[in-house]
């Protein structure tokens, strides 16, 4: 037998009534009524109220225990008068005859027992404590559960897990590597994994034919809500011989069970899910990571503008500029103080303004004085507009205009209540742009991932604009979220050559940056495609928490700071010598 508990505190039923038992746990509540002391131990199982009586000589120990000290309890098992039937253990009590203190806690830096206003930096510090709490415990345990099964959905599928290193070679993916330096090799530094991705092409290569792995990514850039800084795991897969169809397929099945199985209770989209291109997601949600729970769509109306009789729209459509226009059901009866205050937020977004169109019952309001019937008809058309309703107009160009657009599509349905809080919408996007022009340089610059087949293979690459050319690259989309990317894999040398070299990369870049991968694909490379989701937003979105922080154990601060190991910190000179790093002074370096 178990020396310090025969059950757990999350165990013990009606059934087990008159049973001598022994339970140890933290003291999560207290409470002295004078003639009894009633005491909630917790475990990782749950909680059980065990009971003393002022009679018993433990009453005064009891009473000098701290809360959060660790106890061991032996009593019988009573029933309880006041049955709390919000706890599976809520029809018993135990009444206590012994006691035994592992551990007496000190006062604590705040509250375990109940949601508290404790600090970030404070909970981070005593990071143990709040991983106590009910609600961050069961986020921890929730992960577990999700990571098991993916693991479980993608074995199903015929695939295997494999490990890929962690130290490895600098490239240029993108973000801001993490760089480790080698003792043995002096100058040199290995860097962590920004993601598996050429590991497991090469996987791929070497003839495994199906790879996933719960994956470590490490990548040195600023923290936000929903993006941990320095490191986070996602659900890394790839296969041999696969189109983007397949992984699509995967995919649908292994998230689609896992929101399903773990949505509690939200309405879940089924696959297959609804494909947007690229381009048509830019146009009509000014996003390409789109919330479809908002039903708001924009679409282009330049065409009813440029003689229009607005002066300001016509004369900026041309010269080039785009109009989008927004349909929204029964606002037009809203005060005007609503619809300034729409353009007073497209002021401050730098973006001119917002014009409107509001068809209300006394005749139609905004910019319709200026616009004669037949226009407002066809404005009214083009948007199948009815009474009470009103179309919202913005105008710009370029991707800041796409995004701001987005950005006014998301505040109108969040104002109105009009995105549904209770359900998960999913949605791919696709064709993405292999390149993009840097809006300060001009320079062509890699969109989403180098490693990618563009759309039209090398026929492309020698005949197309670079900024025309698509890839074979795809976003997964949830409630807004970007919780997957991925691609169908370029394995030719060739045309890993000119990929590069149209984004300002020469041969020998590629050859020093990438030689393992394209030294393998000049033995024999199969076509192959693969993706990958994060864990850490997954798991934010099941259980619809706003800070990534409260999903991971142990995470770092705002400032990528482990505030409990006091990390990241100076090491000793003798460390330094070794590593053959000599520290510049922050104001040298100014």
């Amino acid at each position: 037998m178990n020396c310090y508990r025969t059950h757990t505190c999350g165990e013990l039923r009606a059934a087990d009534i008159n049973k001598e038992v022994k339970l140890a746990g933290w003291i999560h509540r207290k409470r002295n009524l004078g003639n009894l002391c009633f005491v909630d131990l917790r475990d990782h199982y749950g909680i059980t109220q065990c009971v003393v009586d002022s009679s018993s000589d433990l009453f005064e120990k009891i009473e000098g225990l701290r809360p959060e000290s660790v106890v061991g309890f032996s009593g019988k098992v009573i029933a309880r008068e006041s049955v709390n039937k919000n706890m599976p253990t809520g029809d018993i009590e135990i009444a206590v005859n012994a006691i035994e203190v592992h551990s007496q806690a000190e006062v604590l830096p705040f509250q375990v027992a109940v949601e508290d206003d404790a600090p970030e930096e404070m909970r981070l510090k005593y990071r143990f404590l709040d991983l106590r709490k009910d609600r961050i415990h069961k986020n921890i345990l929730l992960r577990s559960k999700v990571i098991e099964r993916s693991r479980e959905l993608m074995r199903e599928q015929g695939f295997t897990e494999y490990q890929t290193p962690i130290l490895t070679a600098s490239s240029p993916e993108g973000a801001r590597d993490f760089l480790v330096p080698s003792r043995l090799n002096p100058g040199k530094f290995y860097a962590l994994p920004q993601a598996p991705q050429q590991f497991k092409q090469l996987l791929m290569v070497s003839g495994f034919d199906k790879y996933f792995q719960i994956a470590p990514c490490f990548r040195d850039e600023d923290p936000r809500a929903d993006r941990s800084p320095g490191e986070f795991y996602q659900m890394d897969m790839e296969m041999s011989f696969a189109t983007q169809e397949d992984v699509f397929k995967v995919i649908e099945h292994t998230l689609g069970s896992i929101f399903n199985e773990f949505a509690n209770g939200k309405k879940v989209d089924q696959a297959p899910y609804l494909h947007i291109p690229f381009r048509e997601a830019m146009l009509k949600y000014g996003s390409d990571k789109p919330d479809l729970r908002n039903p708001l769509v924009l679409q282009d109306a330049s065409s009813l503008f440029g003689d229009s009789g607005f002066g300001v729209y016509d004369g900026m459509v041309k010269e080039g500029k785009m109009v989008k226009g927004m349909l929204v059901k029964g606002i037009a009866e809203k005060p005007r103080s609503f619809f300034d205050k729409l353009d007073g937020y497209a002021k401050e977004e730098g973006m001119g303004g917002m014009a409107y169109i509001a068809f209300a019952s006394a005749g139609a309001k905004g910019i319709a004085k200026l616009l004669s019937e037949a226009k407002l008809n066809e404005i009214k058309a083009a948007f199948n507009a009815e009474d009470g309703d009103a179309v919202l107009f913005v105008v710009g160009k370029g991707v800041k205009f796409d995004k701001f657009s987005g950005r006014l599509r998301n505040k109108v349905g969040e104002e109105l209540g009009l995105v549904d809080k209770n359900s998960f919408r999913m949605c791919w996007i696709v064709d993405f742009p292999f390149y993009e022009e840097n809006e300060e340089t001009g320079a062509v610059e890699f969109s989403h991932n180098p490693f990618s087949m563009p759309q039209g293979g090398m026929d492309a690459l020698l005949n197309k604009n670079p900024l025309d050319i698509l890839a074979y690259q795809y976003d997964f989309v949830c409630n807004g979220v970007e919780l997957l990317s991925g691609g169908v894999r370029n394995h030719s040398p060739e045309v890993m050559y000119k990929v590069f070299e149209l984004a300002g990369y020469g041969k020998e870049v590629v050859e020093n940056k990438f030689g393992g991968m394209l030294n393998a694909f000049k033995f024999g490379a199969p076509p192959h495609a693969g993706s990958a989701y994060g864990v850490d937003r997954l798991i934010m979105l099941l259980l619809d928490e706003e800070i990534i922080r409260d999903v991971i154990a142990f995470p770092l601060n705002g400032k990528a700071q482990d505030l409990m190991m006091q990390a990241p910190n100076f090491v000793t000179q003798q460390q330094l010598d070794e590593l053959h790093i000599k520290p510049v002074p922050v104001e040298d370096k100014k």
